[in-house]
């Protein structure tokens, strides 16, 4: 009977995953069938040179990694078993599919954002958070499809680590080299644009502007999926391995099927909650809320929040997150009494929503111009760059202090209600929500590159307000998100090395043991190695584009007074070359490292490894990404007029420090996320044969 209904619920599950995908499908047809006129053509010839920049860089990147995936899967088929092969290539593939679905649909809403922010705000932000929530849904359709999938075929939840092994090799990749273009193409732009020139951010003369907005994308579209994507998947497969040996107390046998079931089920949940906040977004949206939804946003839910009205864009989507995670936590509920007949796991999956949104909270706070940590440290410009970057690092070292709290009290809590199934479970219980947290996230760098446009197709002023607006709002969501993915990639990692422990038969780990203390020693290293790597290699693409802007501002003098073109293609080439080379090192040693310390040492020395990483990884994302961004949002305060505004000396100081957070927020912090889970899911597919 239990296996019976196991099976049917199975089906449920990959249905919802069908629905999401079936919900990307509608939601691009939607954005594609807007039509931008004849008018604004310039508008739609700026987007499609955002696109095929894009492309090209996915494209090639992907045609780099094809040969490491076959050469991965094929050791695996004969080291391990030809399932564990297949399910890498598989989970590769699906990640890499994820990355190019929401490429396309990201570069193909900017110019229609753009376009539709000269007739609204609503009509703006309605096509900017649809060509998100196509990225979101796309994410975890194909997530939860490919695990699903996975397991009816090979019918073993530790031969599907490997399809999470796929999906975080790609994922790293994706990071590291996104990252590298984006800030590669950031800095020189800003260094040469706005300090030495004098010219305003995304300046049609300025010619790394067309490389900046494709690395919005490539970074914050490509990279951030694919990382979320991994976290997604790499949670509900540790929660799997977990559950099906777990025991719930008072009863003396496993949970076997129904304890794989009950992740998938939180999944399947949280794709339906999803949808229905993100319906609960465009309705509201509607000019005249003709729609049955907008009705009842406009009626209930704005009333209930005290929003006031739907035309403010960070109001509307907060609305949507808050009413998704509210079904997540209700129906999980259900979910523990059903399938579970306990309530206590339901204790562990809300400790992990709970702390997921409040780590979001603390980031907004710590990064957000409206509060006092930037307010203060816009300050410090009045005394030069020195004290803004000392600044930026003290408050980016504060600011660990409370995720991590958050994230130890969500881990003790889950495993006093459930043990080590509680804490895979609150891992799982913050990424539900994945589709809406990530639509709204991608939603960020298509509002960004929609200003871009506007300023470069030298659109009315008012349409740039309308586009600055939500570009402002996108700040404050990419913020959000970079600190739930950080927490929840604490808590994947921590799901993943408690599944290690279980297979590699480790009850304890011995601090006396030297072996253990080498790997802690390692593993505590690797994140600033890592860290440095990609820094050093923004620095120098970043001096490459330097030179490069340099060059033809002096070559070309016509170019600031247009009577000359910039010659956008050199700059795009030089992000794209030096992102390519310089993601493969980082990527390796995430990889080769654990294998090294698991065969040459032991089991042991392993789980050493893995908890110097996660400690360390893990303060160092916190530290960069949120003084990376408090240096941004620093720059853009003073922006808005104080400390002598745009242009000034305390400005000049800003974008200085802005400078330097750059490589901080967007490419070492979020990809040191990925690092700790690739290191721990590496250590899970290869404990079997450390154990041999």
């Amino acid at each position: 009977m239990v296996s019976f209904l196991f099976w049917v619920l199975l089906l449920v599950v990959l249905g919802s995953a069908v629905l999401a995908l079936g919900y990307a499908f509608f939601t691009y047809g939607f954005v594609k069938n807007i039509a931008v006129d004849e008018e604004h053509k310039k508008v739609s010839e700026l987007s499609d040179i955002i696109h095929e920049g894009a492309m090209a860089f996915l494209n090639s990147e992907y045609k780099w990694l094809a040969p490491f995936v076959v050469v991965v899967g094929a050791l695996l088929c004969t080291f391990l078993s030809i399932p564990s092969g297949v399910c890498f290539v598989f989970g590769a593939l699906c990640s890499a599919l994820t990355g190019y679905c929401g490429m396309i649909v990201a570069t193909r809403s900017n110019g229609r954002t753009t376009f539709m922010a000269t007739k609204s705000m609503n009509d703006a932000l309605g096509v900017a958070f649809r060509g998100g929530s196509v990225m979101g849904m796309t994410v975890v359709g194909v997530g939860l499809a490919g695990v699903v999938l996975s397991y009816v075929l090979f019918r073993d939840a530790n031969v599907i680590t490997s399809f999470g092994l796929g999906a975080s090799s790609i994922a790293l990749f994706a990071r590291v080299g996104g990252g590298i273009y984006t800030k590669a193409a950031d800095v020189g732009a800003d260094l040469v644009g706005k300090v030495e020139a004098g010219i305003p951010e995304d300046d049609p003369r300025n010619p790394a502007t067309i490389a900046d907005n494709v690395g919005d994308n490539v970074g914050d579209i490509a990279g951030m999926g694919a990382d979320l994507f991994e976290s997604y998947v790499n949670s509900i497969i540790a929660a799997m391995a977990v559950g099906f040996v777990t025991t719930m107390a008072g009863d003396s046998a496993p949970l076997g099927l129904m304890g794989v079931l009950y992740p998938l089920a939180l999944a399947a949940l949280g794709i339906a909650a999803a949808i229905f906040g993100s319906a609960c977004v465009t309705g509201s949206l509607a000019e005249e809320n003709d729609s049955k939804m907008g009705q009842f946003a406009s009626k209930y839910l704005f009333k209930f929040m005290q929003t006031g009205n739907a035309t403010d864009p960070a109001k509307a989507l907060s609305l949507g997150t808050y009413i998704t995670g509210i079904i997540e936590i209700v129906g999980a509920l259900i979910l523990s009494l059903v399938l579970l007949q306990d309530i206590k796991i339901f204790f562990a999956v809300v400790s992990g929503v709970v702390a997921g949104v409040a780590i979001g909270m603390i980031t907004e706070y710590y990064t957000s111009a409206d509060y006092k940590p930037v307010q203060k440290l816009a300050g410090t410009t009045e005394t030069g760059p020195a004290t803004v970057i000392l600044g930026g690092i003290s408050l980016g070292m504060t600011s660990t202090v409370i995720p991590v709290l958050l994230i130890c009290a969500a881990t003790l809590i889950s495993y006093f209600f459930s043990g080590l199934y509680g804490v895979a479970c609150s891992a799982v219980g913050m990424l539900s929500i994945t589709g809406m947290s990530l639509s709204v996230d991608a939603y960020g760098p298509i509002s960004d590159n929609a200003g871009g446009i506007a300023e470069m197709s030298e659109l009315p002023e008012g349409v740039r307000n309308i586009t600055d607006k939500l570009d402002a709002v996108g700040n404050t969501t990419a913020a959000m998100g970079k600190g739930l993915a950080i927490g929840s990639a604490a808590l994947t990692a921590l799901s993943l090395f408690s599944a290690y422990a279980q297979a590699a038969g480790l009850r304890s780990i011995d601090l006396n043991n030297p072996h253990v203390m080498v790997g802690l020693f390692l593993g505590g290293m690797l994140p600033f190695l890592f860290s440095a790597q990609t820094i050093a290699a923004v620095q120098e693409a970043a001096g490459k584009m330097v030179e490069e802007v340099r060059r033809q501002f002096r070559e070309h003098p016509g170019i600031m007074d247009y009577s000359e073109k910039p010659d956008y293609k050199k700059c795009v080439a030089i992000s794209t070359d030096a992102s390519l080379h310089k993601m493969i090192v980082p990527g390796l040693l995430a990889i080769v490292v654990p294998v090294v310390v698991g065969f040459a040492l032991d089991a042991e020395a392993l789980g050493g490894l893995l908890g110097g990483a996660i400690v360390t990884g893990v303060m160092l994302a916190v530290y960069m990404s949120n003084a990376g961004g408090a240096w941004d949002n620093a720059k853009k305060y003073i922006e808005s007029g104080v400390h002598g505004g745009k242009g000034s000396a305390n400005h000049k100081a800003a974008v200085v420090g802005d400078t330097v957070g750059d490589p901080f927020k967007d490419t070492a912090g979020p990809s040191l996320n990925i690092l700790i889970k690739l290191m721990t899911v590496v250590a899970l597919v290869i404990a079997p044969l450390i154990m041999k």
